[in-house]
């Protein structure tokens, strides 16, 4: 058993709207988006390490002529002295990680190693784990969640027609592809709901709406901050509270500004409800957000804005919130969505 650490430095919790944060570049995640669905997604499993014959993460330690260590990768078995894997920070190109400015626990150093410590939570789409990204010798370490989704032939797809509805892929062969569920098209899939979520991640943060700040993603693995206590422990699920824990008024309060957010961006959740929303020392974060719904170009935007309003406030009323308050938050976030 890997001896988990307990830096307190090493986790930060979600910040305040618009605390030390930069404005976000639009322009530059729109591209890094198209890129991400424009490439050849039959080459997903060759661009993997273990096609290549690597270790996932296998690094050899060299320098180059300004001595600062490069890793470069190595045939299985050449790994780190500890750890599961050599860090995966400089494999991920600048569009591909989080947006600056970074909060100051995000390990980028080139020597770091990843420990992992076991599965955090499964699902249909994607499993979360809990890593460790340490540099060695040095007190330099955070947790973080990575959640990894699962390839073409091992997802559920049932629920992507409605969720794709608005979402046209640059070439055509693609999108017909995807429209008939073939395996080149759930492949295709499977690469658009990681890239979506990673992208949606990032603008969301830098809009100030409470999700986990997105470290990186490389392939369909996503990096992102880790929202629990700095021993492992992960926090619980709004569903998972406890009536005496819960302060009602105060959460659904920060549930209203978060998704206000989001309908003046022009989005809506897709799929919210009391089990993808954490909450962490009174903090409320929303997590799973791959099918983010563009309200406006996606014909049932608005029916989709309205069931995560009432899926989430059903949880609330059932604890003594006035219906009336749900109601009202959904034509709120329609006003603010310019639906209305």
């Amino acid at each position: 058993m890997r001896k988990r650490f307990s830096d307190n430095e090493s986790f930060s919790r979600i910040r305040s709207k618009g605390a030390g944060r930069r404005a976000f570049d639009d322009d530059a995640y729109e591209q890094a988006f198209a890129e991400y669905q424009g490439f050849e997604y039959q080459g997903f499993e060759a661009q993997s390490n273990e096609a290549q014959g690597y270790e996932f993460g296998g690094h050899d330690a060299t320098e180059d002529v300004d001595g600062d260590q490069q890793h470069e990768a190595v045939p299985a078995g050449d790994g780190p002295a500890e750890g599961d894997r050599w860090s995966t920070w400089d494999r991920s190109t600048p569009t591909e990680k989080g947006p600056e400015p970074r909060p100051g626990w995000v390990v980028t150093e080139l020597a770091a190693v990843d420990t992992e410590f076991g599965i955090v939570k499964t699902g249909k789409e994607a499993d979360v784990f809990l890593l460790e990204r340490a540099v060695p010798g040095t007190g330099r370490r955070t947790l973080m969640a990575a959640k990894r989704y699962r390839d073409g032939q091992h997802r559920m797809f049932h629920r992507d027609s409605g969720y794709l509805e608005g979402r046209a892929h640059k070439e055509s062969r693609v999108s017909r592809a995807m429209a008939k569920r073939t395996d080149f098209g759930k492949q295709a899939i499977a690469g658009q709901w990681a890239a979506a979520e990673f992208t949606a991640l990032c603008r969301f943060w830098s809009a100030g709406v409470a999700v986990p700040y997105p470290v990186q993603i490389l392939g369909t693995e996503i990096l992102m901050e880790f929202i629990g206590d700095p021993s492992g422990a992960a926090a619980p699920r709004l569903a998972q509270l406890r009536p005496e824990e819960a302060d009602l008024a105060d959460l659904w309060q920060q549930l209203g500004a978060s998704l206000a957010v989001l309908a003046r961006d022009g989005y809506a959740h897709g799929d919210l409800s009391a089990y993808n929303i954490l909450v962490h020392q009174g903090r409320l974060v929303i997590i799973d957000v791959p099918q983010i719904v563009d309200v406006i170009a996606n014909p049932r935007g608005r029916s989709f804005l309205e069931r995560d309003v009432r899926n989430v406030g059903a949880w609330f009323t059932s604890r003594g919130l006035a219906e009336r308050q749900v109601e009202e938050l959904a034509r709120e976030l329609a006003f603010e969505a310019r639906l209305d």
